[in-house]
């Protein structure tokens, strides 16, 4: 009997597969180049590598099949995408705005967040979090961003001459404390044992959704869940949204108390009357994202578990997007001594203007740091694709991409595109001067996506980059230790090295 049954769904599965690879989704797919591939298991193989391998066996298709390529995954199929006309066509349209299945590995922290979700509760909340980065706001969150700079040095001089950091923890722990308090408001910096459970949990969150997407076809989310993995992803879970509950319910309750005085002027640019208790009180209880979905709920009728979905999104995406950028850049100012030097020399003179002290205004006062940050974000983009679920059918290049395709936006490849970007390889802040970006084509640089779905963090990105790099380069020189050319990248949603990368910190006297 047990035999018969297997031979049955043997055959079944088989006749599937036929099926499959003949409807008109199937015929178009077949079409597209792609790496080998057998019946059934497709290139299901890609799974049953290391995460450094999986990348570049990614990387090796994706170049050698230009501009586009397929894969099939099991019963399920991807197309990768990374000439712009092509990325134009999905990122401009609201007819393929949906993301696609591989996000659902974050859904079990972020549930619907501004991330994940899709259609119109996605619209709602872009429309009701949009204000939150509006510059008259976001001015208020670059003091924590600057003090957290100011961490980082204090940190690196207490050891007391040159040292040499593991750069992705070393910046990992101030972006994270970044992060948590302006989209809280909240310290990580005490020895809480509640507040350090929650800083590994969201390592180990990382960790498991990583798991879930290299292999997704391969462990069902019911047998995750039931797994070792499953069960510690569930004690991760816990904590994590047991902290952001806790926090949003103690802010509810100081505003009550407060009668709601601090949220009722908070876009205001005017300054009023207070006491010296009232200053010490506001300080003391710093306004952030959180505060301002606070008074948005009061009047959008948005739920305690809608506050807790953004402000666990606002998490995920800050810190660890930063952290990587920062890390890339450190490691390519390291390598390049002279145009560090270059930097250096503008942060000086900045500073000079501010009595040694960074302000909004004088972040906005470092063009060429800027345009090496840009560069940076094109070698190395800390989100390096996006991937889609398109609802209609496109036309790319060559070949046609049938409905409900998995879309892999190929961020990374279409930034070191020849064909786009001379000498692709070479780091070369100037290529970002308006001379030479006048005539690019607007969908070449993708470090923030594009169209309506963009990010809508670019512009605190940015700050909170140069908060940081300003800082380091004005009191160190970077000396590199682990060099570019031996680097090692892994499968993940975030570009991330594979192994530690160093950089060398001597103190300027």
């Amino acid at each position: 009997m047990i035999e018969t049954i297997i031979l049955f769904l043997i055959v079944f599965t088989i006749m599937y597969d036929f099926y499959l690879h003949h409807t008109r989704n199937g015929r178009l797919i077949d079409l597209i180049p792609g790496p080998p591939s057998i019946p059934v298991l497709g290139s299901a193989h890609f799974g049953q590598v290391s995460q450094e391998d999986a990348w570049h066996l990614i990387r090796f298709y994706t170049d050698c099949k230009y501009p586009i390529a397929k894969i099939w995954l099991g019963f399920t199929y991807a197309v990768s995408i990374r000439h712009p006309d092509d990325l134009e066509k999905v990122l401009s349209s609201t007819k393929h705005f949906e993301k696609s299945r591989i996000y659902d590995a974050l859904r079990p922290w972020l549930n619907d967040g501004l991330l994940t979700s899709n259609g119109s509760k996605w619209h709602t909340r872009r429309k009701l979090l949009t204000p939150t980065f509006h510059f008259t706001i976001l001015r208020q969150f670059i003091d924590v961003l600057i003090e957290e700079g100011n961490h980082m040095i204090t940190s690196l001089k207490e050891c007391e001459g040159t040292v040499i950091k593991d750069l992705v923890p070393f910046l990992s722990e101030h972006t994270l404390n970044a992060i948590c308090e302006t989209a809280m408001g909240i310290s990580l910096r005490s020895c809480d044992t509640f507040q350090e459970q929650y800083r590994k949990s969201i390592e180990d969150m990382g960790n498991f959704i990583v798991y879930r997407i290299q292999s997704p076809w391969l462990y069902p989310e019911w047998s995750f869940a039931l797994s070792p993995t499953g069960r510690q992803q569930a004690k991760a879970l816990k904590i994590l949204h047991g902290f952001t509950e806790k926090v949003i319910k103690e802010k509810k309750l100081y505003h009550e108390h407060t009668e709601d005085r601090y949220l009722k002027n908070l876009g205001s640019t005017t300054s009023t009357k207070v006491d010296d208790l009232e200053v010490i009180e506001i300080h003391k209880k710093r306004l952030a994202m959180l505060d301002l979905l606070i008074a948005a709920s009061r009047e959008n009728h948005i739920t305690d578990l809608d506050i807790r979905e953004e402000v666990d999104t606002f998490m995920f995406e800050g810190h660890d997007t930063t952290a990587m950028g920062v890390c890339f850049a450190l490691l390519l100012l390291a390598e390049h001594k002279d145009v560090q030097d270059r930097v250096r020399t503008e942060v000086v003179d900045v500073m000079k203007e501010t009595e040694g002290k960074l302000t909004m205004a004088s972040l906005q006062k470092l063009p060429y740091l800027e345009r090496c940050l840009k560069e940076v974000m094109r070698l190395y983009p800390s989100v390096h694709f996006i991937s889609r679920r398109n609802t209609e059918e496109i036309q790319c290049q060559s070949y046609t991409i049938p409905v409900d395709t998995i879309l892999h936006l190929n961020i990374y490849g279409v930034h070191r595109d020849a064909n786009f970007w001379p000498n692709p390889e070479v780091f070369d802040p100037d290529r970002f001067l308006p001379e030479q970006m006048q005539n690019r084509h607007p969908y070449c640089y993708l470090p923030f996506s594009a169209g309506p779905r963009n990010c809508i963090g670019q512009r605190f990105a940015m700050y909170e980059m140069k908060a940081i790099v300003a800082p380091l380069v004005h009191h160190f020189y970077l000396e590199p230790v682990d060099y570019l050319k031996n680097l090692k990248i892994k499968i993940d949603l975030i570009l991330r090295p594979a192994h530690p990368v160093r950089v060398k910190f001597v103190p300027i006297k």
